[in-house]
């Protein structure tokens, strides 16, 4: 953590330890914070490592609420995206079917202070998707529930396998009952956007306090000026792409025309 990262930390656990007696609500009241609030994407890059931290401040005193556990859900930009599935038909790899998702997350992460299954119950987790098998997908066409779900579980497990969709019980860390800290890891294939980290204290199966934390991913360099261009002037940036592809292939015709 840099300097100010650490000085940022320290002041969450003055405010826990010294502001519970100026509440009034009987409520928990969850702090979070974030290592790095922009992330920029170069040339080169290999991934990020993101440390996700914060303070639950109790009205009743520091650690007068007894024992919580943490749960981070980071969720990158929703994007519509089709599934395809292959079948070998004569030997042959052939499209055999396809499912259409409206709004499904490029990157999704939970991380917990204990597995889900010993923190809430199934209905829990699904209502704050405390895991990658309660990821609202949001499928668009009639398909069967079945197929739905065999779809859906193939697009987690593709993901899971790219470092885009990751699940870590145990990495969070609470200390004095009030301060947690967690690391979640950023594969080089993150989609730009924005990101929304989602903190849940809870305990006895019940969340008590959320918080939320905001990262930006961003292109920079000359990839960045390149997709800022193709945004703000797409219109000349399509009429460029089009002279550009027209002259190599003028310029590789010359080359290689027979004398």
């Amino acid at each position: 953590m840099n300097v100010s990262g650490r000085l940022a930390f320290a002041l969450l656990a003055w405010l826990a330890l010294s502001a519970p007696p100026a509440f009034a609500q009987r409520e928990p009241v969850l702090v979070p914070a974030v290592s790095q609030s922009l992330i920029e994407v170069r040339q080169g890059f290999t991934g990020a490592r993101l440390l996700l931290y914060g303070a639950v401040i109790d009205p009743a005193g520091a650690g007068q609420m007894g024992e919580y556990d943490i749960v981070v859900v980071l969720k990158g930009p929703a994007e519509p995206i089709r599934l395809r599935e292959k079948e070998r038909i004569a030997g042959i790899w052939a499209n055999a079917g396809s499912s259409d998702f409206r709004s499904a997350p490029a990157f999704f992460a939970v991380v917990s202070s204990r597995p889900i299954a010993d923190i809430v119950d199934e209905r829990t987790a699904a209502i704050y998707e405390l895991g990658t098998d309660f990821i609202q997908l949001s499928p668009s066409g009639e398909i069967e529930p079945e197929e739905q779900a065999r779809f859906a579980q193939g697009l987690v497990e593709l993901r899971r396998k790219q470092g885009l969709y990751q699940e870590n019980p145990g990495g969070v860390s609470i200390s004095e009952k009030v301060l947690y800290q967690a690391r979640i890891n950023l594969p080089s294939n993150v989609t730009t956007g924005r990101y929304t980290a989602e903190t849940f204290a809870i305990a006895r199966g019940r969340v008590l306090a959320s918080g939320t934390a905001r990262i930006e991913v961003v292109k920079a360099g000359l990839e960045g000026q390149v997709v800022s261009a193709a945004q703000r002037w797409s219109f000349f940036y399509g009429l460029g792409a089009i002279a550009l592809s027209l002259g190599m292939g003028w310029l590789a015709g010359r080359l290689f025309a027979r004398p």
